[in-house]
């Protein structure tokens, strides 16, 4: 399975591991990807946090709940990103490796339970550009080279 490293490990910092699990959720017609927007104005791919005790797909569903308000079958996995990045809002270094999915379907059940995010549907490349995580973008990308989009 492929591993892809995004920033680069600094000697002396003491890193934070951080394990997340991320989707690349395409609309019917594989033209738009909802992206998720935080409060501060950042965008990422739907996911989160691996809570212990939870496993990738159980994770990824929680997320997706709390996130978009969606359930979801969760399709082909494209490998982990892992990503070193300094973190100026919790003044933290993280390493974050991210397990990337696609989900096949999903349906809309209920209002996201966190209700302090953007959600929006954009074109491909233009999701692309706005993601802050090299990971994420990378997920993308690997989604595109599966569809031939």
């Amino acid at each position: 399975m492929t591993v892809a490293t995004f920033g680069e490990r600094q000697e002396g910092i003491q890193y934070v591991n951080r394990y997340g699990v991320y989707a690349v959720i395409p609309d019917e017609k594989k033209e738009n990807i909802i992206l998720v927007q935080a409060p501060n104005g950042a965008w990422f791919l739907p996911g989160g946090e691996i809570e212990q005790g939870e496993d990738h797909l159980t994770a990824l569903k929680r997320e997706l709940i709390e996130e978009l308000g969606f359930t979801a079958h969760i399709g082909q996995y494209y490998g982990e990103a892992d990503e070193y990045f300094y973190s100026r809002h919790r003044d933290t270094y993280f390493y974050n490796p991210a397990y990337i999915y696609e989900v096949s379907h999903y349906e809309k059940l209920q209002a996201p339970l966190e209700d302090f995010n953007q959600l929006a549907w954009l074109p491909i490349e233009e999701a692309i550009s706005k993601l802050k995580r090299g990971s994420h973008k990378w997920g993308i990308e690997m989604w595109k080279k599966s569809h031939k989009v």
